[in-house]
C-alpha cells in the first residue's frame, strides 16, 4: 500500500509538472501573438488614416479642379461671346465704310443701328456732300482703304484670340477629363485598400481578442495546476522523504510480528 501510494506522488507530480511547463509555454506563446496582434492593429490603424486622409484629399483637389473648370469654361465663353460680338460690329464699321466708299465691296443687308442712328437717317438729316475733284475722292478713298486696314487687323487679332483661347479651353478640357479619369482609378484603388486594411483590422482584432481569451483561460488552468501540486506535495512529501525509514520500520514490525507468533506456536528463540 505505501509502494502503491509513493507510486501515484510520483506519478501524479511528474503529470502535473509537465502540465504546468505545457501551460506556463501556451500562455508565453499567446502573449507573443497578443503582442503581434496589438502592434499589427496600430499600425493598421495608421494606414488606414492614411489612405483616409489621402481619399478626403483627392476629393478635395476634384472639387477644387471641377470649380477652376467651371471658371475657366465661363472665362472662354465670355472671351468668344465678347469677341463674336466685336467682330460683328467690326465687320458692320467695314461693310458702313464700303457703301460709302466703294459700294461694289458693302454688303447688302439690315444692319443694326451704330449709336441709335441708321444710315437711312443719317442720309436724311445730312444734306449731300459738295462735289468734289478726283484728287480729294482719291484721297479719302485711300484713307478708307487704311481705316479698313486697320479694322481688318483688329478683326484678325480677335481671331487670333479666339483661336487661342479654343486651344487653351480644349487643352484643359483635356487634362481636366485625364484628371477626372486618374482620380477616379486612384479613389478606386484607394477604397478598396482601404476595405482591405479594415478587413485586417477586424482580423487582427478578432485574433487579439481570442488570444487574450485563451491566455485568461490558461492562466486559470495554470493556477490549478499549481494548487493541485501544492496539495499533491502536502500529501507526498512527507511519505517520499521518509518512505525508507517506513520501510525498514514496517520490516521490523512484520519481523516481529513473525517471532512473535513462533513463540506462540512453541519455537525457542533463546539460543
Amino acid at each position: 500500500m505505501m509502494i502503491t501510494k509513493k507510486e501515484y506522488c510520483a506519478v501524479q507530480l511528474d503529470e502535473s509538472d509537465d502540465k504546468k511547463k505545457d501551460l506556463e509555454h501556451t500562455i508565453s506563446d499567446l502573449e507573443t501573438s497578443i503582442e503581434k496582434a496589438a502592434e499589427g492593429i496600430d499600425v493598421t490603424k495608421d494606414e488606414i488614416k492614411l489612405l483616409q486622409d489621402g481619399l478626403k484629399a483627392l476629393d478635395k483637389s476634384v472639387a477644387e479642379a471641377s470649380e477652376l473648370r467651371k471658371k475657366e469654361n465661363l472665362a472662354y465663353t465670355a472671351i468668344m461671346s465678347s469677341n463674336n460680338a466685336a467682330k460683328d460690329l467690326l465687320n458692320m464699321a467695314i461693310n458702313r465704310l464700303n457703301q460709302f466708299y466703294n459700294p461694289k465691296l458693302s454688303v447688302p443687308k439690315k444692319e443694326p443701328a451704330l449709336v441709335g442712328i441708321s444710315i437711312h437717317a443719317h442720309a436724311k438729316a445730312a444734306p449731300s456732300p459738295p462735289p468734289e475733284t478726283y484728287g480729294a475722292y482719291a484721297k479719302k478713298t485711300e484713307g478708307n482703304a487704311v481705316v479698313i486696314s486697320i479694322i481688318k487687323m483688329l478683326i484678325s487679332d480677335l481671331e487670333k484670340e479666339m483661336t487661342e483661347a479654343t486651344t487653351s479651353e480644349q487643352d484643359s478640357q483635356k487634362e481636366y477629363a485625364d484628371l477626372m479619369t486618374d482620380s477616379a482609378a486612384k479613389k478606386a484603388s484607394d477604397t478598396k485598400s482601404l476595405n482591405t486594411k479594415q478587413a485586417n483590422k477586424a482580423a487582427l482584432e478578432t485574433q487579439l481578442q481570442n488570444a487574450k481569451d485563451g491566455k485568461t483561460s490558461a492562466g486559470k488552468e495554470l493556477s490549478a495546476v499549481v494548487a493541485y501540486i501544492g496539495t499533491l506535495h502536502g500529501e507526498c512529501d512527507w511519505l517520499v522523504k521518509y518512505y525508507d525509514v517506513r520501510k525498514q520500520a514496517r520490516a521490523g514490525e512484520i519481523d516481529a510480528l513473525n517471532q512473535a507468533k513462533a513463540v506462540l506456536s512453541g519455537a525457542d528463540f533463546s539460543q
